[in-house]
């Protein structure tokens, strides 16, 4: 019998025990995490805006744990990784062994070092439901809110604030929101319907000082611009960082975040990492497919892990849906595509034949075979005057050894 234990339950903690649990039905399986409930990072603006509870964004069935037999230590730090004794410490001296381990730790927002941001007790991340949970706490006391930074994570806080009548500022170094994922259209459309909504947006502009009380919270953001924006907290979504640290101290090799190979194993023995924590994705459904390939390769099904489709992001922020799929800002040398109408809008960048870029505002319902264009590299340089009008029947071939027809892509 292995004992199989997991940090993290997250997207990757989760589907991985749920996966040694079909293929090790007798084994022992343990999920440490420091919050006391499951939940999805996707759904926190949805707590946040007071659309669900707590127990409404668990993405798990409440017996989940129970039905499938393993022991799941909530509210708990992780504080140490022994990998010679193969231990792993929790709380206040405890410890759980394993045969196998797992780190999903996730990531954590980043403040950067602004005078006062640091030590301020009213600036909060957006990253888990303990985050949620002290951001509504604040919202109580004050509805004047200041957001760094204008991607998904700091728009999904603005969403859900705003429903509730916040006085939200985003401030955003970049000319546009959204800088990763958008073009100057998408980003003006986005703006415009936060906007519509009471945000007011900082494009250009970055905070460089504060004005603290005397229990040191910020009540102003002093801006590079010198212009004083009051506000009862702040919420930091300008960048995360993975969590390494336990990586890192237990000898693990990691520098901007966990280094795996392409099964998922770390540089310890029977020690592997998924999710956030590898820098391979910040996307919900790439982080389930690295804890599934990690676990079946923990219960020795030999699983190769791919890589995920470079820097998608979905997104619907008031009803607006879009889907962006590659680099968007690297357009020098490649042909560039535009469809727009009043109600959608479509751009593709093809680069040498293959799509290197693609972005859906509006309809986003054929997205898929534009997904497998660009991971798979498909030549589509015979079809530029219909790219937005493709479908799977478009790449369909005549096998030469027998005569039927196939996809060729």
């Amino acid at each position: 019998m292995e004992r199989f234990v997991i940090i993290g339950a997250g997207a990757a903690g989760i589907t991985a025990a749920k996966t040694l649990r079909a293929f090790r039905p007798q084994d022992v399986i343990t999920v440490l995490s420091t919050d006391e409930q499951v939940h999805s990072r996707c759904m926190l603006h949805k707590f946040l805006g007071h659309e669900r509870t707590a127990e409404g964004i668990n993405f798990v069935p409440a017996d989940f744990f129970e039905k499938n037999d393993i022991y799941h230590i909530s509210g708990q730090t992780v504080t140490g990784i022994d990998t010679a004794a193969k231990t792993v410490s929790y709380g206040e001296g405890y410890s759980v062994p394993y045969d196998k381990l797992l780190i999903a730790a996730g990531s954590a927002f980043f403040i950067p070092p602004i005078p006062h941001f640091r030590e301020a007790p009213n600036v909060f991340g957006f990253r888990d439901l303990s985050d949620a949970l002290k951001i509504d706490a604040a919202f109580a006391g004050g509805k004047r809110v200041f957001i760094v930074g204008s991607g998904l994570v700091g728009l999904d806080a603005a969403s859900a604030l705003c429903r509730r009548g916040a006085q939200v500022t985003i401030a955003e170094m970049a000319p546009r929101v959204m800088p990763l994922q958008t073009d100057g259209y998408a980003a003006s459309v986005y703006q415009k319907v936060f906007e519509d909504h009471g945000c007011r947006f900082l494009l250009g502009i970055g905070a460089s000082d504060a004005v603290v009380d005397g229990e040191g919270n910020i009540t102003e953001v002093i801006l590079s611009t010198g212009e004083h924006v009051p506000c009862d907290f702040i919420i930091m979504a300008a960048g995360v960082r993975p969590r390494i640290q336990l990586a890192q101290a237990a000898g693990i090799r990691a520098e901007r975040a966990i280094e795996v190979d392409d099964h998922l194993r770390t540089s310890a023995p029977d020690v592997y990492a998924a999710g956030d924590c590898t820098g391979l994705s910040g996307v919900w459904p790439d982080a389930m497919a690295q804890g599934k390939a990690a676990a079946e390769n923990m219960a020795g099904i030999d699983t190769v892990y791919e890589k995920p489709y470079p820097f998608k992001n979905t997104s619907n922020f008031f009803g607006v849906t879009m889907l962006s799929v590659g680099r968007l800002d690297q357009t020098e040398g490649a042909d560039v595509i535009v469809h727009r109408t009043p109600k959608e809008y479509k751009k593709a960048i093809v680069r040498d034949g293959k799509l290197t870029g693609y972005l859906s505002l509006g309809d986003i319902s054929n997205s898929g075979l534009y997904l497998h264009l660009i991971k798979n590299g498909v030549d589509v340089s015979g079809k530029l005057d219909r790219i937005f009008r493709l479908t799977f029947a478009d790449f369909y071939g005549i096998n030469e050894k027998n005569g039927e027809y196939v996809y060729t892509v």
